[in-house]
């Protein structure tokens, strides 16, 4: 496993819940013959990095093991991250930044692209302020954590294929090859005519480091923003933060936008943000399909980010970690997932590169990852109201979610 990521990190959820499913045979590992000279002889695209926490410092060592990317600069609202990001990846001095707005500094500076890896509620404005810069854009899920953002990111992702710059959303189960087969196989008609489904995103407490550290001092906005991922505004609450895998992968088999969801659910653990740590929604989808989700972030005992499609000639299972398979009458065994967290951001790294090298600006995952995002909402919708929420009352809505950046540093 990773040491280098923090445990109050937001990717250590999906890493602590695959060394609870497959212990002994999770391994991390660079696959040589898909990695090693991808770039040797290309040319170096010059990327920056907004968001110096532990996922983007992690990230960071993907872009450099590629081959194809210089590490030329590096952003964090706080210093001490962006130091420490940029110590690590020897980023000279004079390209490191920080404060609220201390990016757009970096995007006046010549790099060709971004990873932006902040917290979600800043991405849309990061994206759009990108883009705007003539920089390429390679962008952590969720999108967003409203729908004005996320239809701030649609825009953006439209804007980037107008002046041809690479755009592109990092799911890692979109970028796993036997995700990518099962879910081919399914729209091919292999399980026949989709009757329902259920997504779930079960795991034990975590953000507990962030709480302990955020309650010695509530009423600093600085604490506030350290301890994004318990905050609503800030994360999108954890059906949007990170429930969305389970349903991203629903909304990738569906490809359809639900008609409506009927939501509930709550919080029991001691924290002093906002958050919920659990949900359980029922989508309705055309056709008459019906998804069932439920999640938890509370407790020990049961950790899976599952998705299962029950059709009329079969069932399509998959595990963020775990198998991946189609039961019917030809059946498909895409073997276990154990290497995606590292493998799907290995994918899009090399896809994002070969994209900006190749002038391929069509930039497919925008769509559907707004897509999801958005379904993320509805259900959030349904579930904060207690009551049944159509798609089309959420689009018209359009709630916007407001940080209050009051004490913050710019």
């Amino acid at each position: 496993m990773q040491k280098n990521i923090p445990q109050d990190s937001v990717s250590l959820t999906r890493r602590r819940f695959l060394s609870g499913v497959g212990a002994a045979t999770v391994t991390y590992t660079i696959l040589a013959p898909q990695w090693a000279g991808a770039a040797e002889t290309g040319p170096k695209i010059k990327v920056a990095l907004l968001g110096a926490g532990g996922r983007g410092q992690w990230i960071l060592k993907y872009f450099k093991e590629h081959g194809g990317y210089e590490i030329a600069g590096v952003f964090d609202y706080f210093e001490d991250r962006a130091k420490a990001a940029g110590d690590k990846y020897q980023v000279p001095e004079n390209m490191r930044f920080s404060g609220l707005y201390g990016y757009r500094k970096l995007l006046e500076k010549p790099v060709d692209a971004v990873i932006i890896q902040s917290p979600p509620y800043f991405h849309p404005e990061q994206a759009a302020d990108a883009v705007d810069a003539g920089k390429h854009v390679y962008l952590a899920k969720p999108v967003a954590v409203d729908v004005p953002g996320c239809l701030s990111i649609a825009a953006s992702g439209q804007k980037a294929t107008q002046k041809k710059l690479a755009f592109l959303v990092d799911f890692q189960t979109r970028a796993h090859p036997s995700y990518q087969q099962a879910i081919r196989l399914v729209h091919e008609g292999k399980i026949g005519r989709i009757v329902c489904g259920e997504a779930n995103y079960q795991c034990s407490l975590y953000f507990a480091s962030m709480d302990a550290r955020f309650r010695k001092d509530p009423k600093n906005p600085e604490e506030r923003l350290r301890a994004w991922a318990i905050d609503r505004v800030l994360s999108g609450d954890i059906i949007t933060e990170q429930n969305i895998h389970a349903l991203d992968v629903a909304s990738w088999v569906l490809n359809a936008e639900p008609i409506k969801a009927y939501g509930t659910g709550g919080k029991v653990r001691p924290f002093l943000g906002d958050c919920w740590d659990h949900f359980a929604c029922i989508f309705y989808y055309p056709e008459g399909i019906i998804l069932s989700f439920s999640s938890k972030q509370v407790g020990k005992g049961w950790d899976d980010i599952q998705c299962r499609i029950y059709g009329t000639e079969g069932t399509l299972d998959t595990h963020y970690g775990g198998p991946v398979r189609l039961h019917c009458d030809d059946a498909y065994n895409g073997g276990t997932t154990n290497t995606i967290y590292e493998l799907g951001v290995q994918n899009n790294v090399r896809t994002f590169y070969e994209s900006i090298a190749k002038g391929d600006f069509s930039n497919p995952t925008v769509a559907p990852s707004v897509r999801s995002n958005l379904v993320t909402i509805l259900g959030r919708t349904a579930a904060y109201k207690n009551t049944e929420i159509t798609w089309a009352q959420m689009m018209k809505a359009r709630e916007k979610w407001v940080f209050d950046t009051k004490g913050l540093k710019s």
